[in-house]
């Protein structure tokens, strides 16, 4: 969570305040430190490309080109949320036109470390580089759910007194892509969920809000992710990431 309205990059240091840790800004930083985290019942880090791992373990050195393409039902209550909301406090602040996308994203990852020198978690920073305002700003971690043999990919985005948490499961496909999915369930499962500080207590509700993401190689070897964002069971947004290493 974070203590004030305009969140940013302003939480990192808080947040690495509860591991004990401190935040480390490197090259070659990666949203986790090793893929193999991840390792359970459902998913083997060896069996994934090795580019792919490497964007995951080494995302300091990649850039992103995006495209986004709304549902035109969804289209002007995401550009209401992305103007009165994501903008003003610097945080999902979702594309809603493709020339915002157009010049593409700033991306900064930095690790957050524990007392032992160990990254516990990491800060992924997006901002569009046309403008330089903050679109996402997250927490990523590997987590085990209560119950659960198969680590998830956790993403929490702080808000202030609250933040919003995606829970992914990780499976490879045939072909070494990776697919990551918050689906529908019960309450404690893979999910989205809104975690609100009130009243001297802290509420947690599961949300409808359905996200798959697939990060493969085209057949030029070029890494691409096609995300889709689900509302229930209606597509929303679509967002295409293409990869590039950061020295291109």
């Amino acid at each position: 969570m974070h203590d004030a309205q305009t969140i940013g990059d302003g939480w990192l240091r808080q947040a690495a305040a509860a591991y004990a840790g401190t935040v480390r800004e490197e090259s070659s930083a990666g949203l986790l430190a090793d893929m193999a985290q991840l390792d359970g019942p459902g998913f083997r880090a060896a069996e994934l490309q090795p580019r792919i791992r490497g964007f995951y373990e080494r995302t300091s050195d990649w850039r992103l080109e995006v495209w986004a393409q709304w549902s035109p039902f969804f289209q002007p209550g995401g550009a209401l949320v992305s103007r009165f909301f994501g903008r003003r406090v610097q945080q999902l602040a979702l594309p809603v036109r493709p020339l915002d996308v157009a010049h593409g994203m700033d991306s900064r990852v930095v690790a957050i470390v524990g007392p032992d020198g160990r990254q516990r978690a990491a800060g992924w920073l997006r901002k569009l580089r046309s403008t330089g305002e903050y679109v996402y700003s997250g927490c990523y971690s590997a987590r085990l759910l209560p119950g659960s043999r198969q680590p998830s990919v956790h993403v929490a985005f702080p808000l202030e007194a609250g933040n919003v948490q995606v829970f992914l499961r990780p499976a490879v496909t045939r072909d070494g892509a990776l697919r990551l999915t918050s689906p529908a369930g019960e309450f404690g499962e893979n999910g989205a969920y809104v975690v609100v500080e009130h009243g001297g207590g802290i509420h947690a509700a599961r949300v409808p809000v359905h996200e798959a993401f697939r990060v493969y190689a085209d057949s030029e070897g070029t890494l691409r992710t096609d995300h889709v964002l689900r509302p229930w069971s209606a597509t929303a947004l679509r967002l295409h990431y293409k990869l590039l290493p950061a020295a291109t």
